[in-house]
């Protein structure tokens, strides 16, 4: 009887020091953010759900005192996932800076409960649905910049509240309709709309056709505002006044949640040892690789964080050195599910059948009881990406244009000689690697597939990486060989320039690289997208090379060439040009 009287209270009392030592409200709306994010460059590995309050996280600033979040800045850190609704939650954000990332899905209503915003950046990512207008709920909003998105519909009305607005910029989506023009909106200039092809009204000096769906708008944004009470209604916390089992059930949901957290946030760091015990096992493709698999497991157990060469969107990169000289690339990727070994090693038996001169060889790959472990050909001049911004010596003509080349090749073998043939959905200058001679070989092609299909249970979102992706991929989400072609385009102009495709500089004029050279071709100033540092630029090749990438990002797939015909234009005119003067970038 005296156990059956205490022992209630016992549970009351654990329950109370478990709850007096859980993370604050505000860290708990940003664990709920990161559970929405599936990749990143690392940076959210360092928030840790066991801390009182998030104001060491980083990226995080709180108010000294009250310990309230104000401020959440991760621009540029290869975010990749939908933003949650619970960041509403952070009534005292005054400052959320999430741009220039890999961010997707619907800006969430609930931004609207953040009531002391002054600052909100989320351009530069793959945000679509309509602009919330719940943002009108925003009064302190000094700054709003959405720009560089997949947003449609109009804009609405509710925008025109925000009274104190100094900085907007909706540039660079799809937005169609009527600027709203009774408020604050008017005073900005058509900067701030460029590139909404279906907007028109005063700021843009465009005369609307058709005003009369003013009222759907207001219509269907009033409906999205019901819809987002009725989601954060059904999200309303479990009553104070429930049973003890009932809150016991709650804590140790919570216990449990955050004990998955951490698991799931410290894998990468566990994985640097490299879990090959028991039951890990080498599948080698045509006898590409010349150890036993004791020799190849011993020198995976020795691999840690000093031997990792690269952070992936597929997983993480080692640096495989064997003691007979010979090197190779290690891809970690996670298991994600009990059917995640059929399949995956289904669709790698296809990729390591896979062989040409300019594509990243697949030698094998280890089972491990938690990943697999890709074993690549290592390739010691790094990846494009690196030679264009990483370093200080420039890659002259010539070798631009190989690796063009190259790349053309290599996509060229996926889309029409391999079989099957492959849609890579990922061409970006991180995938495309280089030998010691600057020789380009495509990587990572069919992962974005692998990691993507229905059969692994891993969401189907749109791969790939903003900036390279084709509008009607970014809407649809369905993948062709037109939407790599595409991509292929945007590489070009990355490599013609020396910029990414959201470099600040475009970002500014509110352009991406397309955008910006759609703007020069209109002035008939195309040359001028050269990189003013490449040395030896030839004007014939030059001409050519930008006619291939205007046609390879044209807004029709149906008007953009196939890989083939890429490669062929590019051998006749842009490689063999006939001779004259070389262009003087630093002339024009």
């Amino acid at each position: 009887m005296l156990f059956q009287r205490t022992f209630p209270l016992f549970i009351l009392l654990i329950l109370g020091v478990y709850l007096t030592q859980a993370l604050s409200p505000d860290g708990q709306a940003l664990v709920s953010f990161r559970a929405n994010i599936v990749n990143s460059d690392g940076v959210l590995l360092q928030w840790r759900p066991e801390d009182p309050d998030p104001c060491r996280w980083k990226g995080v600033t709180c108010d000294p005192k009250s310990k309230r979040v104000t401020s959440l800045s991760l621009s540029n850190h290869r975010l990749s996932g939908s933003i949650s609704a619970d960041i509403g939650k952070l009534e005292n954000l005054q400052f959320l800076a999430l741009y220039d990332n890999n961010l997707y899905g619907n800006i969430p209503p609930e931004l609207g409960s953040c009531k002391k915003l002054q600052s909100l950046y989320l351009q530069g990512n793959y945000l679509s649905g309509v602009v919330p207008n719940e943002l009108g709920n925003l009064t302190e909003l000094l700054n709003l910049d959405i720009s560089s998105n997949s947003l449609g519909g109009k804009l609405p009305p509710s925008l025109e509240k925000l009274n104190r607005l100094q900085g907007f910029n909706v540039s660079t989506n799809f937005l169609v309709g009527a600027i709203p023009s009774d408020g604050i909106l008017h005073k900005f200039t058509k900067d701030s709309f460029v590139g909404n092809r279906g907007l028109c009204g005063k700021p843009i000096e465009v005369t609307c056709k058709d005003d009369s769906g003013g009222s759907s708008n207001s219509n269907s944004a009033s409906g999205q505002n019901q819809n987002g009470k009725k989601k954060a209604s059904g999200r309303v916390l479990t009553s104070a006044f429930a049973t003890v089992g009932a809150l016991l059930l709650v804590a140790l949901m919570c216990f449990w949640g955050c004990h998955l957290y951490k698991k799931l946030g410290k894998m990468d760091r566990r994985g640097l040892s490299m879990d090959v015990g028991g039951g890990a096992s080498i599948v080698m493709f045509h006898g590409d690789l010349p150890y036993t698999s004791k020799d190849i497991i011993k020198k995976f157990e020795n691999l840690n964080e000093e031997h990792i060469i690269g952070l992936g969107g597929f997983g993480t990169v080692y640096k495989l050195a064997m003691d007979d000289g010979n090197v190779f690339a290690l891809k970690r990727i996670l298991k994600l599910n009990e059917g995640f070994d059929r399949f995956f090693e289904r669709e790698l038996e296809i990729l390591g059948s896979i062989k040409h001169r300019y594509l990243v060889n697949l030698r094998g790959y280890c089972n491990s009881p938690t990943s697999k472990l890709l074993i690549y050909d290592f390739l010691a001049g790094g990846s494009l990406d690196e030679a264009l911004h990483g370093r200080s010596e420039q890659l002259d003509w010539d070798a631009r244009l190989n690796i063009i080349m190259g790349a053309a090749k290599g996509l060229a073998y996926l889309h029409h000689d391999c079989s099957p043939r492959i849609i890579h959905r990922d061409i970006k200058s991180s995938n495309i690697l280089l030998d010691g001679n600057l020789e380009a070989r495509v990587s990572d092609f069919g992962l974005a597939k692998l990691l993507q299909d229905e059969e692994s249970h891993i969401t189907t979102i749109v791969a790939g990486t903003f900036g390279y992706l084709a509008p009607e991929y970014m809407q649809s989400g369905r993948a062709t060989e037109k939407t790599d072609v595409y991509s292929f385009g945007v590489l070009v102009l990355e490599v013609l320039s020396g910029k990414r495709p959201t470099d600040a500089s475009f970002i500014e004029k509110g352009f991406n690289i397309v955008g910006w050279l759609n703007f020069l071709v209109t002035e008939c100033r195309q040359r001028e997208i050269v990189d003013q540092h490449c040395e030896g630029v030839q004007a014939e090749s030059l001409d050519a090379l930008i006619l291939v990438a205007i046609q390879c990002v044209s807004i029709n797939p149906d008007d953009r060439p196939t890989m083939h015909r890429v490669v062929q234009v590019l051998e006749s005119e842009v490689m063999t040009p006939c001779p004259s003067d070389f262009y003087d970038s630093g002339s024009e």
